[in-house]
C-alpha cells in the first residue's frame, strides 16, 4: 500500500478505459438488513454516495411491503433523494416487480426503472411465485409502459450460472431468458450470478454466447457475488470481453432474501481499489468511499465485510 492509500497503478492491456459502477448496497444491500434501516439514514447513505462520485445508486424497491420489509418506506425515500441531483450527474433506478410497482414508481417521478427475473425455474417460483414464462409475461406491460414514458429499463436476470435447487445453469438457458428480457424492450441486461458459483471461463462462455444471440457486450452489465472468493477474478473476465458496467455494493452489503447460499455483494471499495490499480476509470474517490461504508457500518452496528474497507480503515 502506498501511504495515500491507493494503489500504485500499473495498466493492463485489452480493458476498458473506464466503467460505470451500477451502485446497489441502498437496495440490494439494505434488503437482507434483519432490522430496518431509518429512512433517514438511507436517505444520507445515498447522498454519501453521489458525493463519493458514484453516478449510479439504485435508491430502492417498489416491491410490496409484504415481501420487503426493509423497504417498505420507498414513497417515503424517494422524495428526499431530489436534491441528489445537485451532486451532479446521477441516476437513481428504482426496482419494481409489476405493474402496481410501476404505478408508484413513475407517481413518485422515477425515470429508471429496473424489473428482475430468473433463468431457472426454481428461482422463478420461489422469489415470483411463477413460471420462468409466466414472470416475462408480467413484465412485458412494465416494459411497454416504461418504454412509453421514455423511462429507461435495466432487466436483471438471477441465477445465470447456478442455482441452489437445480446446480449448474446451461448458458443455452440463460441466453434464451436473456434474449427473452432484451426481445420486450429492456435496455440493459444485469447477468447475476446469484449464489456466487461462476468463474471466468464460465463468464466468458456466457457472454460470447449472449453476444452470438445478438445481444451486444454493450447492453451487458455484470453482478458478481463473492460466496466463493471469485467476485473480483470474474469482473475481470468481464471487463476483458469488453464490458463496462458493473454492479457493488458499497461495503460488500447484501445477499438474496430468497436464495439462502447467497452471501456477500462484490464490494464497491474492493472493485475500485482493483480498477484503479489497473488505470481504469471509475470516477469514484475510494477514500470518500470507505468512509462511507465505515459510516454505514456503524449504523448497523457491525464491521464491513469489505476487505478494502477494513485495510484503508485500520492502515492508521
Amino acid at each position: 500500500m502506498t501511504g495515500t492509500g491507493l494503489p500504485m497503478t500499473v495498466p493492463a492491456p485489452g480493458l476498458p478505459a473506464r466503467i460505470r459502477i451500477h451502485e446497489v448496497g441502498a437496495r440490494d444491500g439494505l434488503q437482507n438488513e434483519k432490522s430496518v434501516v431509518p429512512t433517514e439514514v438511507k436517505a444520507e447513505f445515498v447522498r454519501r454516495l453521489a458525493v463519493a462520485g458514484l453516478s449510479t445508486i439504485e435508491a430502492t424497491s417498489f416491491v410490496h411491503p409484504k415481501w420487503v420489509p426493509q423497504l417498505a418506506d420507498a414513497e417515503q425515500l424517494f422524495p428526499l433523494l431530489g436534491d441528489i441531483a445537485d451532486v451532479g450527474d446521477v441516476a437513481l433506478p428504482v426496482l419494481v416487480p409489476n405493474e402496481r410497482g410501476m404505478d408508484r414508481a413513475l407517481a413518485l417521478g422515477a425515470r429508471r426503472i429496473a424489473v428482475f427475473g430468473s433463468a431457472t425455474e426454481t428461482f422463478a417460483a420461489r422469489n415470483l411465485n411463477r413460471t420462468v414464462d409466466e414472470s416475462l409475461a408480467m413484465f412485458e406491460p412494465v416494459v411497454a409502459r416504461a418504454k412509453a414514458e421514455a423511462v429507461h429499463v435495466r432487466g436483471y436476470l438471477s441465477m445465470c450460472f447456478g442455482d441452489p435447487w437445480e446446480g449448474a445453469v446451461p448458458v443455452a438457458q440463460v441466453v434464451r431468458v436473456a434474449r427473452a428480457l432484451m426481445d420486450l424492450g429492456c435496455d440493459e441486461l444485469s447477468l447475476g450470478d446469484t449464489i456466487g458459483v461462476a468463474t471466468p471461463g464460465h463468464v466468458v462462455a456466457l457472454l460470447t454466447a449472449l453476444n452470438d444471440s445478438g445481444i451486444p457486450t454493450g447492453a451487458i452489465g455484470v453482478h458478481f457475488h463473492d460466496t466463493y472468493g471469485q467476485a473480483l477474478s470474474n469482473t475481470l473476465a468481464a471487463l476483458q470481453q469488453g464490458v463496462t458496467t458493473v454492479d457493488a455494493s458499497a461495503g460488500g452489503l447484501g445477499g438474496c432474501p430468497y436464495a439462502r447460499s447467497a452471501t456477500g455483494n462484490l464490494a464497491t471499495e474492493d472493485l475500485v481499489w482493483m480498477l484503479d490499480g489497473l488505470g481504469v476509470e471509475t470516477g469514484v474517490d475510494l477514500g470518500a468511499l470507505t468512509a462511507t461504508s465505515v459510516w454505514m457500518a456503524e449504523q448497523l452496528g457491525r464491521p464491513s465485510p469489505s476487505r478494502t474497507v477494513r485495510a484503508l480503515s485500520h492502515k492508521e
